[in-house]
């Protein structure tokens, strides 16, 4: 299960972003997510993938 608040959800993402290796899609698949709405929520708190970063910048 995934945090709803934004900013844990922030946190959350970049640390298993981090921790795994993993990039977007690969992490929204193993947590059999969306990633759309991972974005758009983090996009309300005005955070976007950076796809050379790998992270929520």
């Amino acid at each position: 299960m995934i945090p709803k608040d934004p900013v844990m959800l922030l946190s959350f993402m970049n640390m298993r972003l981090r921790d795994f290796g993993m990039d977007l899609d690969e992490l929204c698949d193993d947590l059999d997510v969306e990633r759309s709405e991972i974005e758009a929520t983090l996009a309300k708190i005005d955070y976007h993938y950076d796809k050379e970063q790998n992270r929520f910048v």
